[in-house]
């Protein structure tokens, strides 16, 4: 057990754009690509937490209130696949132009998983919906929002979504709205904010998780019981 999340861990919390949260009800689980907020503390909680927001009628909103427990996936690859080996009757995966030899593609293409992947860790732990109008929910959608806004131009060169906007793209969830409208969950930068009485923010406060690399290695780490504490209101207990 530890006091504190490993560095590694807490480098890719820092460094990730989006993550995967696995809720479950009734046996029956549910992934969703989230944006999110970390934070190694707060004023309302000593130990690490992860801030998120969720329309209260959700399907994951639905089952937090069932079950509170949650395992997140981050990781900070940022390879992508390398084509397979020709096989009879099989095309390569992905299939690509031959690049000119000696160009700068031949160069990129070149680099494999070894050299671009570092590691992911699925984190786990439990999920608290904050109190509608509550200080503490004003704080934290006031962190996330500055978290996930981002300056003229970089969002379309850092996205991980094709097009450039953000977690569904213009053609996903957050389409179609009017000018004007609450922007909806996906949209990335400020747009993740989600402004009504229908949005709920969600923490999550880490418990334990494993690392793993690209070479298959992989490393469990706990959080001590003491640093899972919680400040109400700013003082501890």
């Amino acid at each position: 057990m530890s006091n504190s999340l490993p560095e590694e861990v807490v480098t890719c919390l820092q460094n990730a754009r989006f993550l995967h949260l696995a809720t479950c009800s009734e046996n029956i689980p549910h992934v969703s690509l989230m944006n999110y907020t970390y934070l190694p503390n707060t004023p309302y909680s000593s130990s690490p937490i992860i801030i998120m927001t969720t329309p209260a009628s959700s399907r994951k909103t639905q089952n937090l209130e069932s079950n509170s427990l949650v395992s997140l996936l981050v990781h900070d690859w940022i390879s992508h696949r390398p084509p397979t080996l020709s096989q009879p009757g099989r095309s390569p995966s992905p299939t690509r132009p031959a690049p000119r030899s000696g160009s700068l593609a031949e160069l990129l293409l070149g680099m494999n998983t070894a050299s671009l992947s570092r590691i992911s860790t699925t984190i786990n732990g439990v999920a608290q919906m904050v109190p509608s109008g509550s200080e503490e929910e004003t704080w934290y959608k006031a962190q996330h929002v500055a978290n996930n806004t981002f300056s003229d131009g970089t969002e379309d060169i850092y996205s991980t979504s094709p097009g450039g906007q953000g977690l569904w793209g213009s053609g996903g969830l957050g389409n179609g709205a009017a000018s004007g409208d609450a922007p909806r969950e996906g949209n990335a930068g400020a747009q993740c904010y989600l402004d009504g009485e229908e949005v709920r923010v969600v923490i999550v406060k880490i418990r334990d998780g494993r690392i793993a690399d690209w070479k298959g290695q992989v490393r469990d780490w706990r959080l001590s019981e003491g640093t899972q504490g919680t400040l109400p209101n700013g003082t501890a207990d």
